[in-house]
């Protein structure tokens, strides 16, 4: 084991015992789960919903690692990002002693699930002007806790934080803290994910998520990358039968090569689509900004928020007020939709 990374975890998680679920192996026939020994009348699933599924299911962590380009052992998959997220402030973060970094404005669960397990959080905004990350200031910030959370493409503004400046982090915070990247976006942008670089950086854990590009957020997918140590602390904490197997079946039959195209061939109408509605949207009246996006939306900074959101209900469509929020006053949050809706939003929008 590393111990530079291994001793951020609570003591207590590294010194628990495991729950033993039931003893997995598919060459024999179940009588040691308390299962009920026949299918539900309709159950047309592979496995069988009478059975409980896989711990870790083996031909989908073997799917998620090609699709990530990782190997196996050093990934976890779980339901969905929010899982991963609060997997790994409950494994790290001792209730009342320890901190997480979060650099707002930014994904609200980051907050939530420190706040949930009991943990401080210190904020470090991120800087007004493009919403760049303000390194020395998380680096400082970071010294005092054992999680940063980093998102990139950040949501809910749509911008990538500077590569060099998170790796700047990731070195100053080595066997001090994790840094947490959240790449839920990174399909819709032209950088590269951060997993090539795992190897430098121990300290360092990505987040997946099927819910976006692949459009499976009803699936609940989400994947952590981490070291083999890291992804070996969090097994010893994740609930014993996290992932469906229904959810098994529909991502492993979803993600084959020809639906891997379709979701390739869709995110570049989405782009094309993202392009026309920031163009568009920079000409209205009651638009003040659109921020530049790397993700499957755009933030736009209105006028008159309220006006704009009304607007956009009028014609049968709602998108995210964020308006309440420190930082994006009169900002709403576009969701890119179907050229139809797209159309539909703008002509709405664009009354007077």
């Amino acid at each position: 084991m590393s111990p530079s990374i291994l001793q951020l975890a609570r003591p207590d998680i590294l010194e628990l015992q495991p729950y033993q679920h039931a003893a997995w192996d598919p060459s024999l026939e179940r009588m040691h789960a308390n299962e009920m020994p026949w299918r539900a009348s309709g159950d047309n699933s592979i496995a069988g919903l009478n059975r409980y599924p896989e711990p870790q299911p083996q031909a989908l962590v073997e799917r998620m690692a090609q699709l990530y380009g990782v190997p196996a052992r050093q990934l976890l998959v779980g339901r969905g990002s929010d899982e991963a997220i609060d997997l790994l402030v409950r494994a790290f973060c001792r209730a009342g002693q320890d901190n997480v970094v979060i650099t707002p404005p930014t994904f609200g669960f980051y907050k939530v699930a420190a706040r949930i397990q009991g943990a401080g959080v210190l904020e470090v905004p991120l800087l007004r002007d493009g919403f760049a990350l303000d390194a020395g200031q998380v680096i400082a910030a970071g010294l005092r806790a054992k999680i940063v959370f980093l998102c990139s493409p950040n949501n809910p503004t749509g911008n990538l934080l500077d590569e060099v400046a998170m790796l700047r982090v990731c070195t100053e915070l080595a066997g001090k803290a994790l840094v947490v990247v959240d790449e839920a976006y990174v399909e819709f942008c032209d950088r590269a994910s951060l997993t090539a670089r795992l190897a430098e950086f121990p300290n360092l854990v990505i987040l997946r998520t099927l819910s976006k590009a692949y459009a499976l957020a009803g699936a609940r997918l989400g994947t952590v990358i981490a070291s083999e140590d890291i992804i070996g602390l969090l097994r010893r904490i994740i609930p014993p039968y996290a992932i469906p197997a229904s959810t098994v079946d529909e991502v492993l039959a979803l993600t084959e090569a020809p639906q891997r195209a379709l979701s390739a061939a869709r995110i570049r109408t989405l782009l094309d689509e993202r392009a026309t509605m920031r163009e568009r949207l920079e000409r209205y009246a009651n638009v003040a900004r659109v921020f530049p996006s790397a993700a499957n939306f755009l933030l736009v900074e209105c006028r008159d928020a309220r006006q704009f959101f009304a607007a956009g209900k009028s014609a049968g469509l709602i998108v995210r007020d964020f308006s309440s929020h420190p930082g994006l006053a009169n900002c709403l949050r576009i969701s890119i939709g179907t050229p139809d809706q797209n159309q539909r939003l703008l002509a709405a929008v664009e009354q007077p």
